[in-house]
């Protein structure tokens, strides 16, 4: 039994929902004046998608980012995750459905220097509901695929930039979550690191893995099969 089942949160019986799912979200923060940061959404991620959101500083990409990982609430509307309503659910309830369901990868790599880059992976399954006995070798696994197996007992302070983020790609997938969420993933990197970025998010789409991209660079955004824009809050599909 995982742990959603544990926290009696059910699936729609639907078995084609989307992986992820806003229906009429928006969310606004209170003034003066109030801002509404994004206006009503609909918006489907389905299962094997790779979906580009681009848009300029300001534009509301933030706002989304945090709404679609569970870091926040829309103040209106509903968000699915893989079928679980999740607007009412508790703190606690929100926390292991994203531990279980969506993997991360933030621009500022978001790694503990302290730790070997092992130990980084490894952290990621204490909280995802990965087996006790699995998670060593699944931590070898995931950094085995992003080529970083001959790193795995460096501290992430003497990896390049690039070497760096695919860290952070094996911490994301290594709980095999249903979607990848990248925030400007490439936004610290030189030409050649953010090329080999993106070349292991094409092989991970590739492999069956749902990822959606949120970038300011459109280079980065026609990488995925479908591209969003977002502008004051608003969503059109390109």
């Amino acid at each position: 039994m995982s742990l959603l089942e544990d926290l009696g949160l059910e699936q729609e019986p639907a078995p084609t929902h989307p992986v992820l799912e806003l229906r009429g979200a928006a969310r606004t923060f209170p003034g003066p004046p109030e801002v509404q940061a994004l206006k009503p959404t609909d918006l489907r991620i389905e299962r094997g998608d790779y979906v580009s959101i681009v848009g300029p500083s300001g534009s509301g990409k933030s706002t989304l980012l945090h709404l679609l990982g569970l870091l926040d609430r829309p103040t209106a509307g509903e968000y699915l995750v893989d079928g679980i309503p999740t607007v009412a659910a508790s703190e606690n309830e929100r926390a292991v459905l994203r531990g279980e369901s969506i993997g991360f990868v933030f621009q500022a790599f978001h790694l503990l220097d302290r730790r070997t880059v092992l130990d980084n992976v490894l952290l990621a399954t204490l909280y995802s509901g990965v087996p006790r006995h699995e998670r060593r070798e699944r931590a070898l696994a995931a950094l085995d695929r992003v080529g970083l197996s001959h790193r795995v007992d460096f501290h992430p302070g003497v990896l390049s930039g690039g070497e760096r983020q695919r860290v952070a790609v094996a911490r994301a997938v290594v709980a095999d979550p249903r979607v990848l969420l990248a925030d400007e993933p490439t936004g610290n990197l030189d030409t050649v690191s953010s090329a080999a970025v993106l070349e292991l998010f094409d092989e991970l789409h590739g492999e069956g893995l749902t990822l959606v991209v949120i970038t300011h660079d459109m280079s980065v955004a026609d990488r995925a099969q479908r591209r969003v824009r977002i502008t004051d809050g608003t969503l059109v599909e390109l």
